[in-house]
This record gives C-alpha cells, structure tokens and sequence, in this order.
C-alpha cells in the first residue's frame, strides 16, 4: 500500500496555496517524531511518506491507499477535515495520537479505524487486516509495549524538509511518567507508568546519528538508576543534547553531573506555577521538596540552561502573578520559557473536574493550544488571564531582558548554553512578534478603563 503519515496544522500555522511561506525560524518539534516512529514501524513492501502540515502544504490527490493523521486535542478539528475530504476521494483514513487516545468518542465517527496507545505494535496489525478489507474500528497495544528492538525513526522521510526543524536527529529513551499531574495528557495516556529501552540499543541508535541530537523524552531522568547507566555509556560519544527533565535532577549531585558529562546543554524542566498550593492543588508534588532557586542554580552553574514551562490561570493566580511570575523568572536566571494558559486537555482529570462543575466556557478545540484561555478562572476574568499571559510572553521576550540574558548565560553556563538560549529566544521573539502578541498586565488596570484591543488575540470566551 501507498502510506501517507499527516501531522496536521491549525489555521495560524498551515501551509497552504494561499500562505506557501515557512515561518523564517527552524522549529524546535516533538511532535514529529512519532510519524518517524509509526513509518519505522511500518512493515516491509508498503511505501510511506510523511507531511507535516507546519512546513509543506497537503496535497488531497496524491497517489494514496491509506491516511494515517496524528492527533493532537488542538488539531483534532483539522483532522477530521482532512479525513473527510480523503473519504470524498475514497481513501481509508485512520487516526492516533493523544486526542485520539484520551477522547475517542469525538473522533470514531469520523475515521475507519483509531488506534489507541502506542502505535508500534498495533499498526502492523491494522495495516495487515486493512489489506484485506477487514479494518476493526480500534487497535489497542495489548499489555506494556516491549521496549526492546523498538524500530529505528524514519528521519529520512522527513529530510526534505530538515532545514525548518531544529533538528530531525530526534530519539527517545522511555515513554511514560510516573507523577500524577492533573493537567497532564502524558500521564493520562500512558497511565502513570514509565518504561525504557535497553541501555545498549539506545547507545547504538546513538551511534547512528550526528553530535548533535534531541531526547523528546518527557523524563529523561525518571528513573534516576537507569539514567545514570545511561549517561555513562554516553559519555565517550562525545555528543551534545537537550531533552526534558523534572526538578529532581538537581537533588542527586552524581546524576547532574552525568548528564552534564554525557552531554546535556539545555533541558525542559516543569516549573509550571510560583505558587506551592497550586502545585498541591495539580498534584506536582516532584517541586514541592526543595527550593526552587537552589535546584534551578545548581542545573545552570554545571552547565546547563534551563527553558522552563509555565502554567498560569491555575486556581490561586490572581491578577499579580504574571508581575511576580516575571521577577521570579528574572531572579532564577532562566534561560527561555514556554508560556501555557492552564488547559484542560480531554482525558485528563483536569478537564472532568472543570466540565462537571461547568467551567469550560470554550468548547472549539482548536483554541486547545495553551494559548487560549477556554475556562473560567477563579480568581480573575477569562479575559485579564488571556491579557495578562501575553503580556508576561512578550515582555519575557523584551530585546533587551534577551541580550542580558544571553550574557549572564555565557557567565554562568558557558558558550554551549549561551548560544542555544540565544537561539530559543530569538525563535520566540519572532513568534510572537509574527503573531502580534502585546497583551497588558491587568494589574496595573486602572478604575474606568476598558480594555482595548492590545492583543493580537479576539476574545473567545464567554465573558466577551
């Protein structure tokens, strides 16, 4: 059969005939390389390509049998558009992915066959019985995924297109995690557990690939034993990376200075709130242990930046946390940030929470991106929450708290870190910039004064 992997885009981001430009930034993407994986797994005598809708355009008429499209709750619109217009074209079209996983009843009317779980598996199974004309509506990994001989990615399918990504040197370690954040997919999809590959065959994919690559593990060091194992091994590859960490890594004084010595630059790390009960309140207990300042400290004096995800609109924000989420950043030194609005993401106990006591104002998922406020907060207006984050993302952003930043880098981190926060910042800079994000902090609102529209955003919740 003739394969075709999709990753769909919403309106903002998608090449089309009309927008056929690529955003002027390479794409820092995690969601590619499950399509890599899901072609890698992809038994021999079939022909696969893969279009990401971010940086080429979907052509409807290519020569295809089957449509496999990955869902995200953001995309899920998208994709069911593009599944009816292949149907139109009699093409079958299947989905998977974390939206179709955690909320399947919104999207099994709308595709032949879901494939829920993990994908490696279950797709040679639901390409063999579509061979046949006998597709089962889903396809379930049953029991854990075996972790050993996983398929090696299928970069190559997506080499044409490597200039708009970061990198396409993507691998991964282990899947799963074993906190119980309440806002998070990733622990609803793979039910609060973690496993990992053999430490010998993540070192062979290693050897394959060049000296600079990206863990997309949303862990890397979940299971700190294992990780230690790991790092040593790596350690003589001379290779440099970024991947995704908990706090923890800061409180075992070895396992940083492992990573450090197998390589790792930069890491994603969950700060998520400046607050301890809202911490309490999503369960991330994991930050709760130790100070913030002496843990993200030791991570950046070893030599490692630190881009940090931010969560605001949690239950006791009120107006003056984006002014003291902004001093905390500025103190803590951190490299980049990535800014999230407080989602709650279908299937996870965050949105049975919200939805049962009626606090989901917006039910268009493709304002599911985290930069869309589509609940009621409790401590301030959907709108001085959706004003207030963009405020916070574009006066992090400010040119010259970026320059300072890069500086103070170079000092503390070193050049490695000082070049890759250079980087992360510009690329976010010109994103929002591109968007036209200004906002306004809606604590220094004064009595009278209407809201004007400062932000590039409409309004989209019920308060309009």
């Amino acid at each position: 059969m003739n394969i075709l992997l999709i990753v769909p885009a919403g309106d903002a981001y998608r090449i089309t005939s009309e927008k056929q430009e690529v955003p002027q930034r390479s794409m820092l993407r995690f969601s590619i390389l499950p399509v890599t994986a899901v072609a890698g797994a992809t038994p021999p005598g079939h022909h696969v390509e893969i279009c990401d809708e971010n940086v080429e355009m979907l052509d409807f008429d290519r020569n295809v049998d089957l449509v496999g499209i990955s869902i995200m709750t953001a995309t899920a619109n998208r994709g069911k558009q593009i599944a009816r217009e292949f149907h139109k074209r009699g093409k079958l079209v299947v989905a998977g992915g974390y939206h179709a996983t955690l909320f399947p009843e919104d999207v099994l009317d709308h595709f032949d066959a879901v494939l829920l779980g993990d994908a490696e598996e279950a797709w040679p199974r639901l390409l063999a019985d579509a061979g046949i004309g006998r597709l089962q509506k889903t396809y379930r990994t049953e029991g854990p995924l075996d972790m050993r001989k996983m398929p090696l990615p299928r970069r190559d399918l997506i080499g044409h297109n490597a200039r708009h990504y970061a990198t396409t040197n993507a691998l991964q370690i282990g899947r799963g995690c074993k906190h119980g954040c309440r806002y998070c997919s990733i622990t609803a999809f793979h039910r609060q557990t973690y496993r990992c590959r053999p430490v010998r065959e993540v070192i062979e994919e290693l050897r394959t690939l060049p000296r600079e690559v990206i863990f997309v593990d949303d862990n890397i060091v979940a299971d700190p034993d294992y990780s230690k194992e790991l790092f040593r091994a790596m350690a003589p590859l001379k290779k440099r990376w970024v991947s995704q960490s908990s706090l923890a890594i800061a409180d075992d004084p070895e396992l940083l200075e492992l990573a450090h010595r197998a390589g790792c630059r930069g890491l994603f790390i969950g700060i998520e709130t400046i607050r301890s009960d809202n911490l309490q309140d999503v369960h991330k207990n994991v930050n709760l242990h130790r100070s913030c300042f002496k843990r993200t400290d030791a991570i950046q004096s070893i030599g490692i930046g630190i881009i940090a995800g931010i969560i605001v609109g949690m239950d006791h924000d009120d107006v003056s946390v984006f002014e003291k989420t902004l001093r905390f950043l500025q103190h803590a030194g951190i490299n980049a940030i990535q800014l999230n609005i407080m989602t709650p993401l279908p299937g996870t106990p965050l949105y049975k929470d919200l939805r049962k006591v009626g606090r989901i104002t917006d039910h268009d998922f493709e304002h599911y991106d985290f930069r869309h406020c589509v609940f009621r907060p409790m401590q301030m207006t959907s709108r001085q929450l959706q004003e207030g984050a963009d405020w916070l993302y574009r006066q992090f952003y400010r040119l010259d708290r970026v320059l300072l930043r890069v500086l103070r880098t170079a000092f503390i981190s070193g050049p490695t870190p000082a070049f890759l926060t250079w980087k992360l910042n510009r690329t976010y800079r010109y994103d929002n910039r591109r968007e036209g994000i200004t906002g306004q902090n809606p604590a220094k609102h004064r009595p009278g004064r209407t809201y004007e529209s400062e932000s590039r955003r409409p309004l989209l919740t019920s308060e309009r």
